[in-house]
């Protein structure tokens, strides 16, 4: 029966995503941590394997179970999309902690914390290529290109007015002080797609392997850049040179309160109060899978902006809450109508096994995205409700 073969399908398909949860939870999701992550390593860049592949700077990516820091080396990762660039993630202090923003693939480059992440990406927008007719050019100024295999080159000297310097988050003590551009925000209304399964990949091997953690390596890692997203030996492998800055152990050692647990980490609104007495709970340490669909979404709830001291504006802050939470929750609803709509036509249509999961695929990445989008507004909002630092500090 058609009906079987449907739940099948969608079976499959959650079992896919139940066995990826753990590496998309970080990068699809975010989450935050107590203080920032070390400086970014010196490295150079392998050479770009083929033509169509675009660079992804490397990152401090978070380990919950470790309770540390690890780091993902920077690699070449095929576009998913013609036309598409990729904005890369980055830690900014929201109040009272880290708070990692997803990267994401897109037609225009956002925002990403103003980082200098070097090779095209000095901290606003991106040098190192640029598609043309279909085909990405390659700047060879700032990526290291073979010219013998990619003939889709260009050479354009970047004058980089970035104070060059390792630091690797936004805000916070010793952070890049920099905001969002106007294009930069339009960019981030554009369609995206979240990081692809080989970036997912690429991340939970780095987790994986101890080597890539700060406490280990001391911000100098094994691993700093590969030719191929999950190369991780050979000659595409390249170490750091040195580490960005002198490491320093984090005060707190110990995992930081609500830390790394994608579930309670901030990115939906209600949960940056996560329940202190549920930290040691196992079942609430193992990431739950991306939804599939809108209807498997929770409701958005507004949170508690932190007291201002200025009851005015704290009730203009929680205003701001409420009307993004009720904003978030109309378009859950929205795209819960619509793929239930597309339901019933397969069904009317008697559908295609093929057919049918190629919708279920479109339905888990509408459901992710827009997931994504509603995990940067909050931050975002979160960000700009933070009590003002005290001068000096």
């Amino acid at each position: 029966m058609r009906i079987t073969r449907y739940v099948r399908i969608l079976l499959m398909a959650m079992a896919v995503l139940a066995m990826s949860a753990a590496s998309f939870a970080q990068i699809g999701i975010g989450i935050s941590v107590r203080f920032g992550p070390p400086a970014l390593p010196v490295y150079e860049q392998p050479p770009c394997p083929a033509e169509g592949y675009i660079w992804t700077p490397g990152y401090w990516a978070w380990d919950a179970d470790a309770a540390d820091y690890f780091w993902v080396p920077g690699t070449w990762v095929l576009a998913p999309e013609t036309g598409f660039l990729w904005t890369p993630g980055w830690w900014g202090w929201g109040g009272s902690a880290f708070l990692f923003h997803a990267g994401y693939w897109g037609p225009h480059i956002g925002f990403y914390g103003g980082i200098n992440y070097g090779f095209g990406y000095f901290g606003h927008g991106y040098e190192g290529g640029r598609w043309d007719g279909g085909h990405f050019f390659y700047n060879r100024s700032v990526n290291n290109v073979n010219i013998t295999n990619i003939h889709n080159v260009y050479n354009t000297t970047v004058i980089n007015n970035t104070t060059v310097n390792r630091v690797s988050y936004n805000g916070g003590e010793g952070g890049i002080n920099d905001r969002a551009r106007p294009e930069e925000e339009a960019a981030e209304r554009d369609r995206h797609i979240p990081a692809v399964a080989a970036q997912t990949e690429h991340q939970q091997a780095a987790r994986s392997d101890p080597q890539q953690r700060a406490s280990v390596n001391h911000g100098r890692p094994a691993v700093a850049a590969t030719d191929r997203p999950g190369q991780f030996k050979g000659a595409g492998a390249v170490p750091a040179r040195e580490a960005g800055a002198p490491y320093h152990a984090p005060a707190e050692a110990g995992r930081p309160e609500n830390a790394g647990r994608p579930e309670n980490n901030v990115p939906r609104p209600g949960n940056e109060a996560a329940r202190p007495e549920n930290t040691g709970r196992p079942e609430n340490n193992v990431p739950r899978p991306p939804a599939s669909h809108a209807k498997e979404l929770e409701p958005h709830q507004p949170t508690t902006p932190p007291s201002t001291g200025n009851a005015q504006r704290d009730q203009k802050y929680q205003q701001q809450q409420q009307k993004l939470a009720q904003k978030q929750n109309q378009q859950h609803q929205q795209l819960q109508q619509k793929q239930e709509q597309e339901h019933q036509r397969l069904a009317q249509q008697k559908a295609s096994d093929a057919r049918t999961q190629q919708i279920e695929q479109k339905h888990q990445q509408q459901t992710q995205q827009l997931e994504q989008k509603h995990t940067q507004q909050q931050q975002h909002l979160q960000q700009k409700q933070a009590p003002p630092r005290p001068k000096g500090k």
